[in-house]
């Protein structure tokens, strides 16, 4: 079965472009020219991936990407007419997973999709509501061993790498996709020293074509979640290199 991508664009030629491009790269495409209406296809059609234009009549980008957060975890791509930074980084800090700025080329935003969808892959439950557990979905007997641990145990922090569940002191906390993959990326070489190149090439893909600047947004918003007593601190910045997980003691559930 095909992905579902629902495009939320106001533009006619560029829903037609992007449409077409989706489409003949084997996409199945959803059409909404509001904010309301994209609200509304997304509750009604669940799918794999939202492609949101900031700049939308009604509801803007902002708003459709911080509703969509409160109850589900679908990546969402977003695009914007301006190179302000400021955009750029109040999208990503909504839970926004990567953004395009216009012009863009076709092509590029194919190639953004399906990196995107890749890095997911087909997770059971990715449009379950943000706070509703997946542990649902995980294998009843998962084959665990010391060394492909599939639960990642800090003080106060749990990583279920399997039921991509994050707990702190013992809560559950909803992270995207994107924040889940470069928690579970660090965490799993604890006090390994991670450039942003590499980041972006493990989380992203090989052929993601972003800046460095994303990782950073997205790590601030990680920390935010998941570093709100100020006695815990897991991600380190190494400066002008990169980010590191400190993990004082850590146990696995294998």
């Amino acid at each position: 079965m095909s992905h579902k991508i629902l495009i939320t664009e106001d533009e006619d030629g560029i829903i037609h472009v992007i449409n077409l491009y989706l489409k003949d790269a084997g996409y199945a495409v959803v059409l909404a020219e509001d904010g309301a209406d994209g609200l509304a296809l997304h509750a009604r059609e669940h799918p794999d991936l939202v492609i949101l234009d900031i700049m939308l009549p009604a509801i803007d980008g902002f708003e459709v990407c911080r509703r969509i957060r409160t109850w589900s975890k679908t990546p969402i791509l977003m695009l914007t007419a301006r190179g302000d930074e400021e955009d750029r980084i109040n999208g990503l800090e909504l839970g926004a997973d990567d953004y395009l700025v216009k012009p863009f080329s076709p092509r590029e935003l194919v190639i953004r999709v399906r990196a995107i969808l890749r890095r997911v892959g087909n997770v059971a439950g990715s449009n379950a509501p943000a706070g509703e557990s997946q542990a649902q979905n995980t294998p009843a007997n998962p084959t665990r061993s010391g060394v492909n641990a599939t639960v990642l145990r800090f003080p106060g922090l749990s990583i279920d790498l399997l039921a991509r569940r994050v707990e702190v002191n013992n809560r559950e906390v909803a992270l995207t996709p994107t924040e889940f993959d470069l928690l579970a990326l660090l965490a799993r070489s604890p006090d390994r020293v991670f450039t942003r190149e590499v980041l972006m090439n493990q989380v992203w893909g090989y052929d993601y074509l972003g800046d460095g600047h994303t990782i950073d947004v997205h790590i601030s918003a990680l920390r935010k979640k998941i570093e709100s007593d100020p006695e815990q601190r897991y991600i380190k910045t190494v400066w002008r290199v990169g980010y590191r997980f400190e993990g004082k003691t850590r146990s696995v559930t294998s």
